[in-house]
């Protein structure tokens, strides 16, 4: 268990300082202070964080770290923070780390005992699910929206089946085919809602279901990044025969997928669902049959 106690602390600290995802008004005045303090301000792209830096008068050692950025890279602000530094990683909007950068700096200062601290602030896919419309005392945050329909496809099989609200981040570009898939997999009747330029100017939420958001994007270009909500449950996991009929291996990936269990306890359910041994379920799952 990792204690850390900033009192008395000699090393420095890793703070994930949160930037707005459009109104520059949402930035935290502890935000703005963290950065003003920081001996280096690390972000994904300069170019943007300069803009934000200029606006708030704050003058910063300022620094790149990306996806691409390489361990030793990581190994060099690790030493900075050992030698008391204070390094600020932000992200280009939003919380870091929320598709961005910065796991492996983060992991590396945990292993290396070293503090990280994480400021509250502005993040679209909460922003979106509470003014969605949409249960929010249970949700999933799975990234963005897949590319291949393949993946679309079992993605949206998991959202069907289970409860939780799913949220998934998709580019403007690709809106109108991710809900037409949404229609194919999940129904035309599945609750959907778009939320587009988050507390910017023209900030929209599209709520209806698939088929009727479909419908309204026909004829329509969105701009913007947008967040995509769609509501869990459509597809039940059914326990008659069409579930009992899948082969062994197929019925353990779906009560993972469903109930997000591990594979050894997907094999008891399963066997004890189908009332056979645990070891012939054990066995198909493993291709040992």
């Amino acid at each position: 268990m990792q204690q850390h106690s900033f009192q008395q602390q000699e090393a420095g600290i890793l703070y994930l300082v949160p930037t707005p995802i459009g109104n520059l008004e949402d930035m935290t005045f502890r935000a703005v202070n963290i950065l003003k303090e920081a001996d280096i301000v690390l972000a994904e792209d300069t170019r943007n964080t300069i803009k934000l830096l200029n606006h708030f008068d704050i003058q910063a050692n300022l620094r790149s770290f990306h996806e691409h950025s390489r361990s030793h890279e990581v190994t060099a602000w690790v030493n900075e923070l050992h030698e008391g530094k204070t390094i600020a990683l932000v992200s280009d909007a939003g919380m870091p780390l929320i598709n961005d950068p910065g796991q492996p700096l983060v992991q590396a200062c945990l292993e290396e005992d070293l503090p990280v601290v994480a400021l509250p602030g502005a993040n679209a896919a909460l922003t979106a699910l509470v003014a969605s419309g949409l249960p929010s005392e249970q949700f999933a945050y799975y990234g963005f929206f897949p590319r291949g329909k393949a993946d679309q496809k079992a993605a949206l099989e998991i959202v069907g089946q289970r409860d939780e609200t799913a949220i998934f981040y998709e580019s403007p570009y690709r809106i109108k085919q991710a809900v037409s898939q949404i229609v194919t997999h999940l129904g035309e009747d599945t609750q959907v809602v778009i939320a587009r330029e988050l507390t910017k100017r023209y900030e929209e939420y599209i709520r209806a279901s698939a088929a009727e958001v479909s419908e309204h994007l026909k004829d329509r270009e969105l701009k913007g990044e947008c967040v995509l909500l769609i509501e869990g449950g459509s597809v039940k996991l059914a326990t008659d025969e069409a579930v009992s009929s899948l082969p062994y291996k197929e019925h353990v990936e779906l009560m993972m997928a469903t109930k997000g269990i591990q594979a050894k306890d997907a094999i008891k359910e399963v066997a004890k669902i189908r009332e056979v041994k645990k070891q012939i379920v054990y066995n198909d799952y493993h291709n040992l049959t």
